[in-house]
């Protein structure tokens, strides 16, 4: 691993993420505690997760993903749509891509008048529930729980019960709290691997506008507005009663500022 190397922030959302062009291999993608160094709010960059952006065969590029406490994550989809604006920022791209994440391969495309990226995300084919939740895969696993007043609610006390019940503790889950309003919905999210309350969670964002859908039966094109803590983001997806097909995580992505890490 390279001495020095220099990193990008960016943020999707209020979702934060440590980037690294990796395509020279400067960064060892083993390096598990050097990333929970970096993601250390204290002690470190500061950071949801970190991303490096590799060489790949087939694919414009491969995005390595890894949790704030250093270990490797499940797809992320405010970060993936992060890394697609960072791939513009090198050069790699223009306006679309075909990427390879940890689920597999991944369409986006850049709206430069808006500054949105939309990221497609993977089918849906099951929707299960553990009570009155719903949970459900969107590249991470997803319980969404729909209550009266999520703005009230202590997130990080019921998310962090709920993330370490004996059923999901070994695999971890992020939980996710929603309330609908008139015209979009409200989500609050604990997130595994952070540990915390983030500001935006992409894959749980899609998590519950696909919830809702399977719950009110909203057949054919679906186009959900989610309002976060940190902003706002879009889900778009047609359902046909079973599956759930097109689904873009639709949102901002902008850098925050460089620098070189020693």
């Amino acid at each position: 691993m390279a001495t020095n190397f220099t990193f990008y922030k960016y943020q999707g959302a209020g979702n934060d993420f440590v980037l690294i062009d990796n395509r020279n291999n400067i960064f060892d993608t083993h390096a598990y505690n050097v990333i929970a160094k970096i993601c250390d709010r204290k002690f470190g960059v500061g950071a949801d997760g970190l991303m490096l952006l590799q060489n790949t065969q087939g694919y414009d590029f491969e995005m390595l993903y890894y949790n704030a406490d250093g270990q490797p994550g499940s797809m992320c989809g405010n970060g993936g749509r992060c890394i697609v604006a960072f791939a513009q920022h090198l050069g790699i791209i223009k306006t679309e891509t075909n990427f390879l994440a940890v689920d597999g391969p991944h369409y986006a495309k850049i709206d430069e008048q808006k500054h949105w990226v939309s990221l497609q995300m993977i089918n849906v084919d099951t929707v299960s529930r553990d009570g009155d939740a719903y949970i459900l895969n969107t590249g991470s696993p997803h319980y969404v729980s729909i209550v009266e007043d999520v703005e009230s609610l202590n997130v990080v006390e019921i998310g962090k019960t709920i993330r370490n019940q004996a059923s999901y503790i070994q695999q971890g889950i992020n939980v996710n709290f929603i309330t609908q309003k008139q015209n979009h919905i409200m989500l609050r999210t604990y997130e595994r691997g952070v540990e915390n309350e983030t500001l935006a969670c992409g894959t749980g964002a899609t998590a519950a506008a696909i919830a809702m859908a399977f719950k009110n039966k909203s057949i054919g094109h679906n186009s959900t507005p989610i309002k976060v803590m940190g902003g706002n983001l879009n889900i778009q997806f047609e359902y046909d009663g079973s599956l759930f097909t097109q689904v873009f995580l639709q949102g901002p992505a902008q850098m925050v500022f460089t620098g070189i890490y020693p």
